[in-house]
C-alpha cells in the first residue's frame, strides 16, 4: 500500500501492517462485475487482492491538532465478491463489538474470502478514549450524524469521513452495538424486513428476535440502507465489558451472513429454533416506572407471561411498593441494571410472542438451550 512517494503512508491513512503483498497490478480500475475477477479496494491508496492491511484512518484532529485516527481493518480475498462492512463502537462505550471485529479481522485468510470484508474497528473514537456514549464535550451522537457534512459540527464531520471513504464503497454492512450504560439487552437484530435485501441479511445473522423497523434519522444503518447497501444493527449485552457468550454468537451470525453471500461458500448459514420477528411500532414495549425508588426484578427467565410480576418499586422505607406487571406474553429483551428509578424510566424492554413461539422457549429454557439471561 504505497503514497505518492513509494512509502508505506497514504494521505490520510496510516499503515500499521502492510499484510501480504501480492505485487499485482492494481491499476486497471475494471469493476469486479465486468471481469468477474477481484479488484483492489481504494481509500486513499489500495489494497489488492489476497492483502490484509490494518491501519489508522484520520477523521479529525485533537484540541492539540494531533490526528484522530480510526483503526481499520481490510481483508481483500482473493476471489471475486461482495465488499461487507463490519463497524463497532459508533457509541464509545460499547465494547463487545469491538471484540467481535479483532477477531473477525485476525481470523479470516484471503485465500477463503470471495470478495472484501472491511472492519473499522471503533466508529467514536473520543468516546471509547473517554468510555462514555457520545462525542465528549458536546455531547454529539455519531449513530445521528451520518452521512455528515466535511464542514459541520464536529460529529457530522467524523460521520462524513467514515461514510464517504469507506461505507460507500460497500455492498451490505453490519452494525455491533451494546445497551447503554445501566441498563442490558438481549442478543437480536433490528432491521427494515420490508427491504429484502435487509431481511436477507437479518435471517442469515441468525438471532432469535428481530425488530422491524425503519431506523432513526441520521443512523448509519438508515442512511446506509437508504443508499443502496443493507445494512442491519445487531445489539448484543451490555456496555463497558465483553460477555465471551455473546462475542462468540457475534461471530458465527458474521461467518452465517458471510455464507449466505457466498463470502465464504461452503459454510453453514445458522438457523435457530425458534424465531420472532417483531414489529417495532406495535409488538413490543418499554415497561417504565410510574414511581420513584428502589428496583427489585422479580423474574428469572426470558418468557413472562400476562399478569406475571417483573418488579417491585419500593421507597426507602418500605412503606409504599409497587408491583409492575407485564401486560401480555412475551419475551424480556431488555432490561434495566441500575436498581434506582424516577417516574419514567425504562425498566424492562418486552416483545410479544404467540403461543406457540412461547412453548417454544420454555421447552429451551427447560432444555438448557436457552441460557441467556439479559437481566442478571
Amino acid at each position: 500500500m504505497n503514497g505518492p512517494d513509494g512509502d508505506d503512508t497514504g494521505v490520510n491513512g496510516r499503515v500499521i501492517d502492510a499484510g501480504n503483498d501480492s505485487g499485482s497490478d492494481s491499476g486497471s480500475g475494471v469493476e469486479r462485475s465486468v471481469r468477474g475477477e477481484p479488484e483492489p479496494f481504494r481509500y486513499e491508496v489500495e489494497v489488492d487482492p489476497g492483502e490484509v492491511r490494518h491501519f489508522r484512518h484520520e477523521v479529525g484532529e485533537t484540541y492539540l491538532g494531533d490526528p484522530v485516527e480510526v483503526p481499520v481493518t481490510v481483508i481483500n480475498g482473493e476471489h471475486d465478491g461482495p465488499t461487507v462492512l463490519l463497524t463497532a463502537a459508533i457509541h464509545g462505550d460499547e465494547l463487545n463489538g469491538v471484540k467481535v471485529l479483532q477477531e473477525v479481522a485476525a481470523g479470516y485468510d484471503p485465500a477463503e474470502i470471495h470478495g472484501t470484508l472491511v472492519c473499522i474497528h471503533v466508529c467514536n473514537v473520543p468516546g471509547y478514549l473517554a468510555q462514555q456514549r457520545y462525542l465528549p464535550i458536546y455531547d454529539q451522537d455519531l449513530n445521528r450524524s451520518f452521512p455528515g457534512k466535511p464542514r459541520s459540527n464536529t460529529a457530522e464531520r467524523m460521520a462524513n469521513a467514515i461514510y464517504e471513504t469507506f461505507v460507500r464503497q460497500c455492498d451490505l454492512a453490519l452494525d455491533f452495538h451494546t445497551s447503554t450504560r445501566g441498563r442490558t439487552t438481549m442478543y437480536h437484530v433490528r432491521a427494515d424486513m420490508t427491504n429484502p435485501a435487509v431481511a436477507r441479511l437479518a435471517w442469515a445473522f441468525g438471532s432469535n428476535v428481530v425488530l422491524s423497523g425503519e431506523a432513526d434519522g441520521g443512523s448509519l444503518r438508515s442512511v446506509a440502507t437508504n443508499a443502496g447497501i443493507p445494512t442491519i444493527t445487531i445489539e448484543m449485552g451490555r456496555a463497558h465489558r465483553f460477555q465471551p457468550e455473546l462475542i462468540e454468537r457475534g461471530l458465527d451470525g458474521v461467518e452465517s451472513v458471510l455464507a449466505e453471500h457466498d463470502v465464504l461458500p461452503g459454510k453453514p448459514v445458522i438457523y435457530p429454533g425458534w424465531r420472532r420477528v417483531v414489529d417495532a411500532a406495535r409488538d413490543k414495549t418499554w415497561l417504565r416506572a410510574d414511581t420513584g425508588g428502589l428496583v427489585e426484578m422479580e423474574y428469572d427467565a426470558p418468557l413472562v407471561r400476562e399478569g406475571d410480576s417483573i418488579c417491585t418499586i419500593t421507597d426507602h422505607f418500605k412503606t409504599r411498593e409497587r408491583t409492575v406487571r407485564a401486560p401480555f406474553t412475551g419475551v424480556v429483551v431488555g432490561a434495566l441494571q441500575n436498581p434506582v428509578a424516577a417516574p419514567g424510566h425504562p425498566l424492562c424492554h418486552l416483545v410479544s410472542v404467540d403461543e406457540g413461539t412461547a412453548a417454544e422457549i420454555q421447552r429451551e429454557v427447560d432444555s438448557g438451550e436457552f441460557s441467556e439471561r439479559p437481566w442478571a
